[in-house]
């Protein structure tokens, strides 16, 4: 609650600036101005909240100064709610939509609890007809219903399952695993954050779904992708339609010099792995993904397209390669690991593992396929007097083993909370 006026003041500062360019039209400077103050405020507030200590960090390592840190919390949902004002003034100044005149209408845009924490992210374009007259209807809530619930199995039965094998394997020391269990970890992560922030994101549509308002889809099985190109269309879905809206078109997107073009790329995916976090393993990992997108558009494209097979495990493994750097924000860990990965150290304790987390690896590598789409097609054509009965008691039990779980469970991390 204390971070609460944090979010009142971006409601007040964003409604004064839209409201400001609106009455503002026929003055380009002054539209400019209250523009400019939106940006500021919320790339400022982003800034110190998160940044602050990552900067000191970084001026005491390089000038040996013994600056104190000043170890803020980082407010829930920050990450995502900045991201979404913002954008909302700038189609304001660009003209795409109207500035918003009732303050209550536009806090509960802002505020709008499904997907505040975690997204997805949701432009007032999204939901600016549901603010205003919305209904829902008993196939719109048990639709909302059964997204939530496989969102919550999701989140609550294959990524928490996954999460704990990659935190035993951190237990054991990255300097004392075998190379066939740093790859079992690494798989065990790239299951888990899918699942996690795939799982979240349906449980936000759900509930929005539930109370009238239909936000984006934000995954789109990405790990079937045959590219990083195909991948990052598939993956976080309303992230990468921001930076490509307001970063990448406005730098003149793919339509100028091949120098130039790289130059947008990299400005896109450093500020994409800043955006993750405050630690150089996220802006590592963002520019790890440029130098893929830029080698994929310039030489690969057309050979990964000829090649399927081939694509589809090139893009697996670099995908997990880039999730081990994701997750380990020590650099000389993060040495220590790779090491491990792609050297020949051998041993039986991937054994072990694999014995005891089977089950919810395969759970996690069939259901990040489209398979349950392709068996919900098959059967609905059976009809609904047999396909309902059968959903409902799938849905049944998938809930009711997600509850079981979170009462028994000590174990319930939600990754992306903390961006």
């Amino acid at each position: 609650m204390r971070y609460f006026p944090i979010m009142v003041a971006s409601i007040m500062v964003d409604y004064i600036a839209s409201n400001g360019i609106e009455a503002h039209r026929d003055d380009p400077r002054a539209c400019k101005r209250f523009l400019l103050l939106s940006v500021i405020f919320n790339l400022g507030m982003l800034g110190f909240f998160k940044y602050t200590d990552f900067l000191i960090a970084n001026i005491n390592a390089l000038f040996g100064t013994s600056i104190g840190f000043l170890s803020i919390t980082l407010p829930l949902g920050i990450s995502f709610y900045t991201f979404q004002t913002m954008s909302y003034t700038i189609d304001v100044y660009r003209g795409k939509v109207r500035a918003e005149r009732n303050i209550i209408d536009f806090g509960a845009f802002v505020v709008l609890f499904p997907q505040l924490i975690a997204g997805p992210i949701v432009r007032y374009t999204d939901v600016s007809r549901e603010l205003k007259e919305r209904s829902t209807d008993l196939g719109q809530i048990q639709s909302g219903v059964s997204s939530f619930i496989v969102g919550l199995g999701r989140k609550v039965l294959i990524a928490n399952a996954c999460g704990a094998l990659w935190t035993e394997v951190e237990g054991i020391g990255f300097a004392n695993v075998s190379t066939p269990l740093a790859w079992l970890g690494v798989l065990a992560f790239t299951l888990q954050i899918y699942f996690d922030f795939s799982g979240y994101s349906l449980m936000a549509i759900g509930l929005g779904r539930m109370l009238g308002f239909e936000f984006p889809q934000n995954f789109n099985y990405p790990y079937v992708a045959r590219s990083i190109t195909e991948f990052w269309r598939r993956w976080h879905m309303t992230l990468g339609s921001w930076f490509r809206e307001y970063v990448y078109i406005p730098l003149g997107g793919n339509r100028v010099s091949r120098g130039r073009l790289v130059f947008n790329l990299f400005v896109v995916w450093g500020l994409t792995g800043l955006w993750h976090g405050a630690s150089w393993n996220f802006v590592m990992w963002g520019l790890y993904f440029f130098v893929l997108l830029v080698i994929e558009k310039f030489w690969l494209h057309g050979f990964l397209e000829q090649h399927p097979v081939f694509s589809h495990l090139y893009l697996v493994v670099l995908v997990m390669i880039s999730w081990s750097l994701f997750a380990i924000t020590d650099l000389s860990q993060l040495g220590v690991f790779w090491s491990r990965m792609f050297g020949a150290f051998g041993g039986t304790d991937w054994m072990y593992y694999l014995r005891n987390y089977w089950v919810v690896l395969l759970m996690g590598c069939v259901f990040s396929a489209p398979v349950v789409p392709a068996a919900v097609k098959k059967l609905e054509a059976l009809g609904k007097k047999r396909y309902q009965p059968l959903q409902m008691a799938a849905l049944g039990v998938v809930l009711v083993l997600s509850v079981a779980y979170l009462v028994d469970a000590t174990y319930n991390p939600f990754l992306y909370f903390r961006f």
